[in-house]
């Protein structure tokens, strides 16, 4: 075999293990990626779940806050219906689910005995829990998209993305009233 058939030879072998190596690390990267969704979806489920117990709970010590606890359930309920592919909707219920918990947890200044109650306080905590593991899930979500979405605009792996037609994933942002300062009165 004549050298430059072996140089052509060696140049097609590179070639083919950029290319592999490159398909292989678009996939990855967006396995990770929707791994890190598959996870703020537990995360809610599991706050989904501990939303009865919790409104239940409290509703003995504020009979008159119904409307609060109509809500809770109402976004409870909504964010079960929405489909999983629709990732948008998904997080605008669930941080309207997170607004209306918070009030949940700002009667319990005015219920002194709900506060005092054990049931209200372990449902407290594993919201709480929970809602830290939801904004970490979000993060290493939007990590993963980082990641994934720099794979498919850099060199080699650009070309094998539009070959493949891999497509850029959105980042989760936070929606403009929870960036806004809040307002403090004196």
């Amino acid at each position: 075999m004549s050298p430059l058939l072996w140089i052509l030879l060696i140049i097609i072998v590179l070639i083919v293990a950029i290319y592999i190596t490159a398909y292989n690390g678009l996939q990855k990267a967006k396995i990770y990626t929707e791994e890190a969704w598959s996870q703020i979806d537990v995360q809610l489920r599991r706050r989904n779940d501990l939303i009865p117990n919790l409104v239940e709970t409290v509703k003995g010590y504020a009979k008159h806050e119904s409307e609060t606890f109509e809500k809770v359930v109402e976004l409870r309920n909504q964010l079960t219906q929405i489909p999983a592919d629709n990732r948008e909707k998904i997080q605008e219920v669930s941080n309207q689910l997170t607004d209306s918990l918070k009030t949940i947890f700002a009667l319990s200044e005015n219920y002194p005995n709900l506060k005092a109650n054990e049931n209200f306080l372990k449902l407290q905590e594993e919201l709480t829990n929970t809602e830290n593991k939801i904004a970490y899930s979000r993060q290493l979500y939007n990590s993963s998209a980082a990641q994934y979405d720099q794979k498919l605009l850099t060199f080699p792996s650009n070309i094998v993305a539009k070959i493949h037609h891999f497509t850029k994933v959105d980042y989760l942002e936070t929606p403009a009233e929870e960036k806004a300062v809040p307002k403090v009165k004196f």
